[in-house]
């Protein structure tokens, strides 16, 4: 059985679902408010994980999912804040999010959140644009205006703007990445949102925001397009983007804050991994000759649309890298449990094929080769790898990915770690819905590795 795709999920989801055996729920309204409580929990932060359960037969999955993505449903309609309802884009179509104090004192986050072109029940996309560093009234309406001309209707927009400026104007920090994942979380409940065409972009200092959240999100976004930025790789690893189609476009005479060398660093980069790996790395990233800061915007979400994200790949890389001080859980579909080394990097390769899930699991060690003297900008880096251990992890799986009826294996850096069948539980799909927040990511096995 593969795994349910979103819009026939939504169709299938009801409150009244048959129970086909006890041992899967017993008692079941316990079961529920069990799950519908952890996920509660799971908001405010709590990273344990539900309790291990019961193997499920193979007539009961569909049962079980249905279950837990309730509970999920049951969860998040008490949790606030909510998006405003869904209607026609405009002035009048915007809310606000108070952000907790601890991450960003006094901060309240307006938004503009509506739908573009004829209202349909068909699933249609959802774009995220971060706007640039001016004054951030004229710049969160210039947001809403460049939305309302971009050609790529029907779609859904959710158009943030800044809270505050001064030291808080960066799309990156905890405070954003706390409305990021809240976002994330109710764009896949809505049920005209297409959960596997979410795309990201942003213009200036949202093309800096976008570019490091196309990294640290990678797994998420159907396809990114920063415009009139350049980061430095390694607040933005592009090993993240194997399977996230990315474009990045910044005038050749765009010297600020060295964006378009720093454009051409992230070409250079994505064109060698492109090569190295058989056509993967999709990428679009263009120095636009005779061309300064300002540039047509009107690209990019035409050439992002034409992208899926693909959300179960067979074949993923990841730089766990901190963002603010913090770190993802988890990626794809790897949840960490124990990082291995609390004050390095971590890269994990994996590939699954057979059978057989490869991981390859690395600290990573950066040295700065050229740096700007006057902001103390790293500008360029080189990396090393060594081996690792001491690490614990859970690696998620689908029918999909795996055969079930046969024995997988998982090796670590070329070692055997793990042999068995996989055996579908309810926890596994808690526990993954918990981590990833994705109707597409209810895995039903799970397997815990240390290494």
């Amino acid at each position: 059985m593969c795994s349910i795709q979103m819009q026939s999920l939504q169709k299938v989801l009801r409150l009244g679902v048959a129970i086909g055996s006890f041992l899967l729920f017993v008692p079941l309204s316990g079961q529920r408010r069990a799950i519908t409580k952890y996920f509660l929990q799971s908001f405010q932060g709590k990273e344990t994980l539900f309790p291990m359960s019961k193997p499920l037969k193979a007539d009961q999955l569909e049962t079980a999912r249905q279950e837990v993505w309730d509970c999920w449903l049951k969860a998040n309609a008490q949790d606030s804040p909510q998006l405003i309802p869904l209607t026609t884009l405009s002035e009048q179509t915007h809310g606000q999010w108070v952000i907790p104090e601890t991450l960003e004192p006094n901060a309240k986050l307006n938004y503009y959140y509506g739908r573009k072109g004829a209202s349909t029940d068909a699933q249609i996309p959802a774009f995220i644009y971060l706007h640039g560093s001016g004054p951030r009234d004229a710049e969160w309406a210039t947001g809403l205006k460049l939305a309302q001309v971009f050609a790529d209707a029907p779609s859904i927009y959710f158009i943030p703007q800044i809270p505050q400026e001064g030291e808080w104007y960066r799309w990156y920090q905890r405070s954003k990445q706390w409305f990021m994942e809240r976002l994330l979380r109710q764009l896949f409940l809505h049920p005209q949102v297409d959960a596997n065409r979410l795309y990201l972009m942003g213009i200036s200092e949202g093309g800096y925001g976008s570019q490091r959240l196309a990294s640290f999100y990678a797994d998420y976004w159907a396809a990114v397009g920063p415009m009139a930025g350049g980061e430095p790789l390694k607040n933005a690893p592009v090993e993240n983007l194997r399977n996230t189609p990315f474009s990045l476009r910044t005038g050749a005479q765009d010297f600020g804050f060295y964006r378009n060398l720093l454009t051409r660093y992230t070409r250079e980069a994505l064109d060698s991994l492109g090569r190295l790996n058989g056509g993967e790395y999709h990428h679009w990233v263009e120095l636009i000759p005779n061309a300064g800061h300002a540039i047509d915007y009107r690209r990019t979400p035409t050439w992002l649309k034409q992208w899926r994200r693909i959300p179960t790949p067979s074949r993923i890389s990841w730089e766990d890298f901190e963002m603010d001080g913090r770190h993802r859980r988890g990626f794809a579909n790897l949840q960490i449990i124990q990082r291995p080394n609390a004050t390095e990097r971590t890269r994990y390769e994996e590939r699954i094929e057979g059978n057989v899930v490869d991981l390859t699991i690395q600290n990573v060690h950066y040295q700065t080769l050229e740096k700007d003297s006057r902001w103390g900008i790293e500008l360029k880096s080189a990396r090393t790898y060594t081996p690792v251990s001491g690490g614990r992890l859970i690696v998620y799986l689908t029918a999909a990915q795996v055969d079930s009826t046969r024995p997988v294996v998982v090796r670590v850096n070329g070692a055997t770690v793990w042999t068995g069948l996989c055996e579908p539980t309810m926890s596994a799909m808690v526990n993954s819905l918990a981590c990833f927040y994705d109707a597409e990511r209810i895995y039903p096995f799970a397997i815990e590795v240390k290494y």
